[in-house]
């Protein structure tokens, strides 16, 4: 008996070990959703196709299983485009059904016709489309696979004539999950353990390629005597129970982990691509190992580069690696890490007249979370504040824009790790701009009955982006947001809602939102005045800020200078 294609898409889909598929339905779709809907996989109602797959990405990311989406011709499926620009830098593996206009209309500017071959090509893995019904099977697992094996984007392009059409030669192709141990060759770990042997100041610098290798990181930074700084991606497998642990470097980090980079003379460089060039030694012998064999030294040049995986490669490599009896330069910098973090908890209190600094919104739920509690952070300060002063204890995770840098995937990230995880704690931590950008998805709260925790920094501004034009010695410009009472909008669509103004009420505050039994929000007022200070000064800000502060003061506004100094120095 024949099959319909959108019958088929579904049971690959099914096979593939899909969960969940978050989107619209529409015109082209329809007929996948129908059968969507008599198989095992839930549909997920978005209110914006880019926040299904910012929510799918976070699913992904969580579970590494392949998660999927599905949208309409033209508009529908194009909305996801920023959505899967994130998924796909974050090595998330989703696949995309992207239902098409009709065969015979395409290449004629037909009404919704988009070339998504060419849209989507750079932000997937794999991208094609169905041409005829017998192709139907075949391409729909080899974009599974290409999603799971090379963890990724994978983009299916379905006509809605093909959709509908009868499958006469099924043959069973499946998905197939492999995966592979890698290990460089013995020429290579000699390599490596010759240039690390040589090494007298070791620096190990790991990222988010280290997930499950913190045994074998710290059995390494023991034989080095290695301090170990992470990126902030890499934070919550690599922070806890580490005693050799120096944070982060770059703008974000503490002076111990961007001096004892900067400092070494050997730098280990363990599946991590951090991108920005000055916070590596320019006078090191870098070693570095990475899956990706295209990261090998792009960022910065390196002495010897390998591929593999971070565990494996650490456990062929421990027996070449002799012992370094000099352990001072990684107690400096494990004791600097310990003075910074002493400092950072100093001055998270409350603001000048009752203020309430992000930072110490930040520590308060960080008092009071679920020890497991899965942490999404807007793009800005929100991100910035979760990642400094959210506790990583082994269970917790973060999560946030880090690579794409885009506004507006706390809530719908949330949406999706509610999803995959149920039983824990979500909270997303909320710029009142990047709430604004997807407001909507409070909705899709209400209909997917998802009791997530969402919090709302709420300083009427693009913060991070009023920091910026200040460095340069601009006054703010285009930043201002005139904003609701997010906590009475919450109300209003069908969440607990909340609004807090001053730092006395804000534990009592943070306790009763986390213990609601649904969905709740808490709008915070905090300190639009507050500062990110990073872990080194250079001139070219230090020059915009006093650039900034004369202007201000010329054109009337000293007192919000003054107001500036006052909370932050």
């Amino acid at each position: 008996m024949s099959k319909k294609v959108a019958e088929i898409l579904v049971e690959v889909l099914e096979q593939a070990g899909v969960k969940r598929c978050y989107g619209i339905v529409g015109d082209t779709l329809n007929l996948f959703a129908e059968h969507l809907e008599r198989s095992s996989i839930d549909w997920v109602h978005m209110r914006h196709e880019e926040a299904g797959a910012f929510a799918a990405g976070a699913e992904a990311l969580l579970t590494s299983n392949l998660t999927a989406c599905a949208g309409s011709c033209g508009p529908g499926s194009l909305h996801f485009i920023n959505g899967l620009y994130e998924a796909n830098r974050n090595r998330a593996p989703i696949v995309l059904i992207a239902s098409q206009v009709m065969m015979n209309d395409l290449g004629f500017e037909a009404i919704q016709e988009v070339d998504f071959k060419t849209v989507f090509k750079e932000c997937s893995v794999f991208c094609d489309m169905i041409l005829t019904p017998d192709q139907a099977r075949k391409k729909a697992v080899m974009a599974c696979q290409a999603a799971l094996a090379k963890q990724g984007v994978a983009v299916l392009i379905v006509p809605v004539d093909i959709s509908h059409g009868e499958v006469h030669e099924d043959f069973p192709y499946r998905v197939h999950v492999s995966k592979p141990v890698i290990v460089p060759n013995e020429e290579e770990i000699g390599e490596i353990a010759k240039i690390l042997n040589a090494g007298k100041n070791i620096t190990i610098y790991a990222g988010s390629g280290c997930e499950h290798a913190l045994e074998e990181i710290k059995a390494v930074a023991e034989l080095l005597k290695a301090p170990v700084a992470h990126t902030s991606r890499a934070k919550s497998f690599l922070e806890h129970d580490n005693p050799y642990n120096i944070g982060m470097t770059g703008f974000l980090g503490t002076e111990a982990g961007y001096k004892a980079v900067l400092n070494c003379d050997t730098l280990l460089l363990l599946g991590a691509d951090f991108a920005w060039r000055q916070f590596y030694p320019d006078d090191a012998n870098i070693v570095q190992i990475d899956i990706n064999p295209t990261h090998l030294g792009r960022r910065h040049h390196i002495a010897f580069g390998a591929v593999g995986d971070i565990k494996p490669t650490l456990r062929a490599l421990m027996p070449h690696l002799k012992q370094n009896d000099d352990a001072s330069f990684q107690q400096e910098y494990v004791e600097r890490y310990a003075k910074a973090i002493s400092t950072w908890k100093s001055h998270l209190v409350p603001g000048h007249d009752d203020t309430i600094p992000g930072s110490y919104l930040t520590s308060v739920i960080d008092k009071y979370a679920d020890e497991d509690a899965l942490v999404c952070g807007d793009d800005g300060t929100p991100i910035v504040w979760a990642i400094r002063h959210i506790t990583a204890n082994g269970k917790r995770q973060i999560f946030g824009s880090l690579l794409h840098g885009t506004m507006a995937t706390a809530l719908s990230s949330a949406l999706g790790l509610k999803k995959a995880a149920p039983h824990r704690q979500v909270i997303a931590m909320c710029g009142d701009g990047g709430i604004a950008m997807l407001l909507g998805e409070l909705l899709t709260v209400i209909q997917e009955d998802l009791p997530i925790k969402i919090v709302v920094f709420d300083n009427s501004k693009l913060g991070f982006v009023e920091l910026e034009q200040k460095s340069e010695g601009m006054l703010d410009t285009f930043t201002r947001l005139k904003n609701p009472d997010f906590g009475k909008v919450a109300e209003a669509i069908g969440l607990w809602g909340k609004s807090v103004c001053y730092a006395s009420e804000i534990e009592e505050a943070v306790q009763e939102w986390l213990s609601q039994p649904g969905p709740a929000l808490l709008n915070v007022t905090v300190n639009p005045l507050e500062l990110v200070k990073p872990p080194f000064v250079e001139l070219k800000p230090v020059v915009g800020m006093a650039l900034y502060s004369a202007r201000a003061i010329l054109q009337g506004r000293g007192a919000d200078v003054l107001e500036l100094v006052r909370e932050n120095f």
